[in-house]
């Protein structure tokens, strides 16, 4: 990773640090829109997270894909809850456009315009807040000018979905693959998530006593974390090499690593935590509500699989 990312992800990790602790987390994801506005005002107007992608003529960062994978891994980390996965997908929808929307992905890249990207109208982050629908169906894209939308209720409560109804659309152009860049991104945010949720595990262990010693002291407890530690390393690495190089096989391939990664952390965490862990007050309950609807968000492990078949038989 360059000096920039690394000062990008910093930025980002003292913002979250600062505004979206596990409080403010609950706080967003219970309020109407479902993230924190004012939050959200202070990345994109100091940080620029919603630019990235965009070229700078178009209002942007003139970023890469890494650049957004840097910001979504930091956010994923306290599952803080944006719209920027959903922009972020919006614009790269936009930007594959016979004729690109300079003005609209200017409000999208400041901020101002909310992004959502259909894939399957029932289950879309951030349906119930967009201001701006793309649809993406039998390799075109299509934008919904016209659209009715109705929040869902899903076991995550830091993930906002909404169910949408298209009533007007105009042709955009050709699908570049949104869904693989859509699976790469996912497996990010799943990464960062999981890697919270193990480092959040190890610190219980050290604080919790039984038999007068720190439960995180017992040699079994030691070879579970140091085997998760290896599943989530594992596992990024796989990830990384999709977001330098995105294809359909290194998508497929990172959702199916991130998703067993971070569904393994947050049971063995569960179980860590003991009793506690699924009561309110802790956060590990999150991340396991977290865990498992990521694991089926854009099309369960078992399809991403199915799309590596060929890359095997």
């Amino acid at each position: 990773m360059n000096e920039e990312r690394e000062l990008l992800r910093d930025t980002v990790a003292s913002l979250v640090e600062k505004h979206a602790g596990p409080e403010a987390v609950r706080r967003a994801m219970e309020s109407e829109r479902g993230y924190d506005e004012k939050l959200w005002t202070l990345l994109c107007e100091q940080v620029g997270v919603a630019a990235l992608v965009v070229p700078e003529e178009l209002g942007g960062a003139g970023g890469e894909l890494a650049d957004a994978a840097v910001v979504i891994e930091e956010i994923g980390k306290g599952l803080v809850p944006t719209p920027l996965l959903g922009t972020t997908l919006t614009e790269l929808a936009l930007l594959a456009a016979d004729e690109p929307d300079g003005d609209t992905l200017e409000a999208l890249a400041a901020g101002a315009s909310i992004g959502a990207v259909v894939f399957d109208p029932d289950y879309v982050l951030n349906g119930d807040v967009a201001d701006v629908v793309v649809a993406v169906e039998d390799g075109k894209l299509t934008r919904w000018t016209g659209f009715t939308a109705h929040p869902v209720t899903s076991m995550d409560p830091t993930r906002r979905l909404g169910r949408l109804e298209s009533s007007a659309t105009a042709a955009l152009g050709t699908d570049p693959g949104l869904a693989d860049t859509a699976a790469i991104l996912l497996a990010v945010e799943q990464i960062g998530a999981a890697s919270r949720c193990l480092d959040l595990t190890v610190a219980y262990t050290k604080d919790r006593v039984q038999f007068g010693r720190p439960i995180g002291s017992f040699q079994a407890l030691k070879h579970r974390m140091a085997d998760l530690y290896v599943l989530v390393q594992s596992a990024r690495a796989v990830v990384n090499d999709a977001v330098g190089a995105p294809s359909p096989a290194s998508a497929a391939l990172a959702r199916v690593s991130a998703s067993e990664a971070f569904t393994a952390v947050a049971a063995e965490s569960v179980q860590m935590h003991g009793g506690v862990a699924i009561t309110w007050e802790y956060d590990i309950q999150l991340y396991f509500k977290r865990a498992h609807g990521s694991a089926q968000l854009l099309g369960p492990p078992r399809d991403f699989l199915r799309a590596l078949e060929s890359e095997v038989l």
